[in-house]
C-alpha cells in the first residue's frame, strides 16, 4: 500500500468532518441507558469572527465533548450566538450609514427589519468557522439569543422578578455611553489608565469682592452644573466662609458653601465642587443636602441648553474652550498632570458619563446568596481555585443592576405605560391591557391606548438564563431535555466574564429551577502576544486562526494553543508553538508509515517480548496520569503527557527496539501488538487532534461504517509493572551513555561495540540484553566482577559499565576527561554531603525528598569509586 509521504491536512479536513456529519455523530437525544455530558456553548456575538481566544476556549470545550463521546457518555454541546444588543446595533447603525440612512429617519419597526437582515447575512459566520477548527456541537441544536422561544422566556423572567419585587424603575446614576446612547451595566466599563490632567479654578466669594476659594476638578467643562461647593467643617482655613456662597467662573451663578465631613481635609485643596448630575460621590451629597440637580449634557455628550455656555459643543471641545477661557479671565490658577483611570464603555470605547437616568435595575441581594454559597462549598468548582476569592469579592459587594438599554435590537422591556402615566407589566399586549383595565378601573381602554417601554433590556439579561432556555426549561420546565441535560456538566469561559455572564447563570439557575446549571467551570487564559498584550484586531496583533489552520492544520493549532495553557494562566501565543503541534502531526504520520511499510514473516519467532511488555505497562501507567490530568481540570498536563507517550516512548524508543532490519520482514506478533498499541495512542489522541487520528484509523486497518474513531471506546485503567519501567527507564540511560561514548570518541555508529556490566544493585540487566545491543549497537554483553582494563567507564543507577576500546582511543585526552568529570561529581557529592549535614533540613523535609538526596549521595559515591578505578585502569 502506497502511503503519502507527508501528512496533507488540506486532503484529510474537510473529508472527515462532512463524515462525521453525515453520520449525526455529533447529535444528542436524550438515552436514560447513558450517563448524560453536556456543555453549553459560551455564545460568541453575531457580530464576531473566530479570535485567538475562540480557538482555545472551543479546543478545550471539543477536548472535553470528544472523551466524553468516547467513554459512552450522552455528549450533547450546544451552540449558539448571542445577540450582542450594543455591538450589532452599532454594526447596523454604521451600514445604514453607508446607505446613507440614519437611523432617526426610521421607525422602530423599519430599524428592525434591516438590523434582523444583517443577523441572517452574517450572524452565523462565527460558527461556519468553527466548524473548521473541527468543534463537534449538536448543530441541529444551535440557539439565539433573540429567536422566539428565547425572547420568550426573557419577557417571562423579567415579568416574574417584578412580581417578586425584585425588578423595579428608579432614577439612579447610571454608567452612560454617550457613543452607543445607552447606559452599560458596571461590568460593562472598563478601566484604562491614562495621564489626566487636575484643574485649579478659582470661584468668587459673594460679598467679599477679591477673595477667591480655589477648587481643583478634572472636569471643568461641568462647572455649569455646579450646585454648591463643600469644605469639612472641621477645615479651620474655611471657618470664616460657613454660611457664605460663591460664584461659578464664567457664569457667576451663585451658590452656596456647605459642610460636609466627607470632604477630606488632606486631599487637594480641601474644597470640593458638588455636581449632582455628573458624579456618583456628587449625587448622594446632594441627596443628603436636598440640592438641586442639573444636568447639563445630552445623550451624546454634547452640552444642552441648561450649560448656558456651550451650548450644542461636545463635552471635550467644551473642556479645551472652557479652559482657555478661565485662563484669559485669571481664574485658572494652575493645571497638574497626575495618572489617573479612565471609565471606557466595552462595547464603543466612549469615555462613560456618570448621568442620573430613569433606568430598570434588577436587585441582585437575595440571588447572590445561595451562588456564592455553591461556589464557597464546591457544588460548582471553578478551576483554578484561586478563581474563588475573586468571586466572593464581587458577589459580597454586589450592586442592583442596570437591566435597560436604550436600544432597539434587543428584547423590548414588557412595560406598557397608561395615559395617565402609571404602567404595569405584563407578558403579552393583551394581558397588559387586562391589568391596565383593573388598574384604571377603565375597562374603555384600548391597546392603542397603551405605549410599550422604548428600552430593550441589557444582552446578559438573556445570557444569564442560556443553561436553561437552550433546553426550552421556560417553554416547558419538564421537558424531556431539560430533564435529561441539566444542570449541564462543565462550562469552559474566559476569567473576564465571571461576573458578566458566569455568576449571573449560577443565580438564575438556582432562582429559576433551585439547582446549579453547572458543575465545573474551567477558567481559561487569555492569549496575549510576546509583549504581554491582549490579542486584539484593533492592535493588529493577532493572527487570523483560519490562516493558521490553513498554514498548520486544524491539529497543529489546537495542540500549539493547547501545549502553554494551564487554567487560569495567561497563554504567551508563540507561533512557533503551533509549528510544534504541527511537527508533532507529522511525527505521528510517519510513525504510522513505518508501521505500514513492514512486511510480515509468519514464521518468524517473537523476540520482542520484553519491549512489548514494558510498553504496555508504560501506556498503562501513563493514562493513570491522563485520567488524573483531566480529572483536574489540567488539560494541558494531559496533552503533554500523551506527547511524551507518543513522541519519546512509542516513537523514539519503542519502533526503535522492535523495528527489523532494513528490508528485513517483522513477525506477526510484534506487528499485530504494535498496531493494537498504536491503536491505543489514536485513542487518547483523538480529543486533541481528531482529523489526522480519523485519517490513520482508517488507513491503519479495515473499518466497517460504524467503526469510526469519535465513537470508539476509550481506554481503560489497567494494571502496570513499575518495576519494569524503572528498570526500562535505566536500560534507557545505559543506552544514551553507550551513544556519548561513541560521540565523545568519534566511534562511528555503525561500528559494533563490546560492553561489560558489573551489576552492583538490584537491576536485573539479563532480559534487555537484546534492546541494550539493539540500541547500542553492541556486539557482546557480558557480565563481570571485576574492573576492565583499559576500557571506557561510566555509572548507571550505581552500577559500572565497561566498553574496552582495544588501543583506539587518546589514553591522555580519556585521562583528562576522566579527572574532570572526577573533580565534577566530587563537587556534586560535597554540596549533598552538606546537605544531609543540616540538621534543619534533615528534619524538616519530607521523608521522600531525604531519602531522594541520599540515593543521590550513593549514586555519587559509586561513580567516584568507578571513575577513580578507570583512572588506575589507563
Amino acid at each position: 500500500m502506497s502511503v503519502s509521504t507527508k501528512y496533507n491536512p488540506r486532503e484529510v479536513e474537510q473529508k472527515w468532518y462532512d463524515s462525521w456529519m453525515q453520520r449525526g455523530f455529533f447529535r444528542s437525544k436524550p438515552n436514560p441507558k447513558k450517563e448524560p455530558y453536556t456543555i453549553v456553548i459560551p455564545p460568541p456575538n453575531v457580530t464576531g469572527v473566530l479570535h485567538m481566544g475562540h480557538m482555545l476556549n472551543n479546543t478545550i470545550q471539543d477536548v472535553l465533548i470528544r472523551r466524553a463521546r468516547m467513554q459512552g457518555k450522552e455528549a450533547c454541546w450546544v451552540p449558539g450566538t448571542d445577540h450582542a444588543s450594543i455591538a450589532t446595533e452599532a454594526k447596523v447603525v454604521a451600514m445604514l450609514k453607508e446607505k446613507g440612512i440614519e437611523k432617526s429617519d426610521l421607525t422602530r419597526e423599519e430599524f428592525l427589519k434591516y438590523a434582523w437582515e444583517w443577523k441572517e447575512k452574517y450572524g452565523g459566520i462565527i460558527l461556519e468557522q468553527l466548524k473548521k477548527l473541527g468543534a463537534s456541537c449538536d448543530w441541529d441544536r444551535t440557539r439565539f439569543t433573540m429567536e422566539k422561544d428565547m425572547s420568550a422566556a426573557v419577557i417571562e423572567v423579567f415579568v416574574d422578578l417584578y412580581r417578586k419585587g425584585k425588578i423595579y424603575r428608579g432614577v439612579r446614576m447610571v454608567n452612560w455611553d454617550p457613543k452607543g446612547g445607552t447606559a452599560l451595566s458596571d461590568e460593562e466599563v472598563i478601566p484604562k489608565d491614562t495621564m489626566a490632567k487636575m484643574y485649579h479654578l478659582q470661584y468668587e466669594v459673594v460679598g467679599q469682592e477679591g477673595q477667591y476659594i480655589t477648587i481643583a476638578t478634572s472636569r471643568p467643562e461641568t462647572i455649569m452644573a455646579d450646585v454648591a461647593v463643600a469644605v469639612n467643617p472641621n477645615d479651620e482655613r474655611y471657618t470664616q466662609l460657613h454660611g457664605k456662597k460663591v460664584r461659578i467662573p464664567l457664569l457667576g451663578r451663585e451658590i452656596p458653601i456647605i459642610l460636609d465631613e466627607y470632604v477630606s481635609i488632606d486631599f487637594g485643596t480641601g474644597a470640593l465642587k458638588v455636581t449632582p448630575a455628573h458624579d456618583l460621590n456628587d449625587y448622594e451629597l446632594g441627596q443628603k443636602h436636598n440640592l438641586p440637580t442639573i444636568d447639563i449634557l445630552d445623550d451624546a455628550g454634547f452640552l444642552n441648553e441648561k450649560a448656558v455656555l456651550y451650548v450644542g459643543q461636545d463635552r471635550f471641545a467644551a473642556r479645551r474652550n472652557i479652559v482657555k477661557d478661565l485662563e484669559e479671565a485669571g481664574l485658572l490658577v494652575k493645571v497638574e498632570e497626575y495618572a489617573s483611570v479612565l471609565q471606557t464603555s466595552e462595547r464603543t470605547g466612549a469615555v462613560i458619563e456618570p448621568r442620573l437616568s430613569m433606568q430598570w435595575f434588577c436587585n441582585m441581594d437575595d440571588m447572590a446568596k445561595p451562588a456564592m454559597e455553591a461556589v464557597m462549598e464546591d457544588e460548582i468548582r471553578l478551576h483554578p481555585p484561586k478563581f474563588k476569592n475573586m468571586y466572593r469579592a464581587w458577589m459580597e459587594n454586589i450592586r442592583d443592576w442596570c437591566i435597560s438599554r436604550q436600544l432597539w435590537w434587543g428584547q423590548q422591556i414588557p412595560a406598557y405605560y397608561l395615559p395617565d402615566g402609571s404602567f404595569v407589566v405584563a407578558t403579552t399586549p393583551e394581558e397588559a391591557l387586562h391589568l391596565a383595565r383593573k388598574q384604571s378601573g377603565n375597562e374603555a381602554l384600548q391597546l392603542s391606548d397603551l405605549r410599550q417601554d422604548e428600552d430593550v433590556l441589557d444582552t446578559w439579561f438573556s445570557s444569564w438564563l442560556w443553561p436553561i432556555s437552550v433546553f426550552d426549561g421556560f417553554k416547558d420546565p419538564d421537558n424531556k431535555d431539560i430533564l435529561y441535560y441539566y444542570p449541564t456538566n462543565d462550562l469552559v469561559t474566559a476569567p473576564e466574564i465571571l461576573f458578566f455572564w458566569v455568576a449571573r447563570m449560577i443565580m438564575a439557575g438556582y432562582e429559576f429551577r433551585n439547582e446549579p446549571p453547572f458543575k465545573n467551570v474551567y477558567l481559561t487564559g487569555i492569549v496575549r502576544d510576546a509583549q504581554g498584550r491582549k490579542m486584539s484586531k484593533q492592535l493588529g496583533n493577532s493572527p487570523d486562526p483560519l490562516d493558521l489552520i490553513d498554514q498548520y492544520g486544524a491539529d497543529g493549532v489546537r495542540t500549539g494553543m493547547l501545549f502553554s495553557s494551564q487554567a487560569g494562566n495567561d497563554l504567551m501565543f508563540d507561533e512557533k508553538l503551533i509549528e510544534q503541534g504541527r511537527n508533532f502531526s507529522n511525527k505521528i504520520w510517519n510513525a504510522f508509515r513505518l508501521i505500514k511499510g513492514w512486511e510480515v514473516d509468519e514464521n518468524l519467532p517473537c523476540p520482542n517480548e520484553t519491549a512489548m511488555n514494558w510498553y504496555e505497562s508504560r501506556f498503562n501507567e501513563a493514562f493513570v496520569q491522563i485520567e488524573d490530568h483531566f480529572s483536574k481540570f489540567r488539560i494541558s498536563d494531559a496533552l503533554l503527557a500523551v506527547y511524551k507517550l507518543v513522541w519519546d516512548d512509542f516513537c523514539s524508543n519503542y519502533l526503535e527496539m522492535i523495528k527489523p532490519a532494513y528490508q528485513q520482514p517483522i513477525d506477526k506478533q510484534t506487528l499485530a501488538t504494535t498496531v493494537d498499541f498504536l491503536e491505543k495512542i489514536l485513542k487518547v489522541l483523538h480529543p486533541f487532534m481528531p482529523f489526522l487520528t480519523e485519517e490513520l484509523w482508517h488507513e491503519l486497518k479495515e473499518r466497517n461504517e460504524k467503526e469510526y474513531l469519535i465513537v470508539a471506546a476509550w481506554p481503560k485503567k489497567d494494571k502496570f509493572d513499575k518495576g519494569i519501567i524503572d528498570q526500562m527507564e535505566v536500560v534507557l540511560k545505559v543506552v544514551a551513555a553507550i551513544r556519548n561514548v561513541r560521540n565523545s570518541k568519534n566511534i562511528p555508529n555503525n561500528k559494533q561495540l563490546e560492553l561489560s556490566i558489573k551489576v552492583m544493585g538490584q537491576h536485573n540487566y539479563e532480559p534487555f540484553q537484546s534492546i541494550i545491543s539493539k540500541l547500542g549497537n553492541i556486539s557482546e554483553i557480558s557480565f563481570v566482577q571485576e574492573n576492565l582494563e583499559g576500557a571506557i567507564g561510566f555509572v548507571e543507577a550505581g552500577d559500572e559499565f565497561f566498553i574496552p576500546m582495544d588501543g583506539n582511543i587518546d589514553v591522555e585526552a580519556e585521562r583528562d576527561r576522566l579527572q574532570k568529570e572526577l573533580e565534577y561529581t566530587k563537587g556534586f557529592l560535597n554540596s549533598v554531603a552538606k546537605k544531609l549535614s543540616n540538621e534543619r533540613f534533615v528534619n524538616g523535609a519530607p521523608e521522600a525528598v531525604i531519602s531522594n538526596e541520599r540515593k543521590k549521595q550513593a549514586d555519587a559515591e559509586a561513580k567516584i569509586k568507578a571513575l577513580e578505578q578507570s583512572l588506575a585502569s589507563l
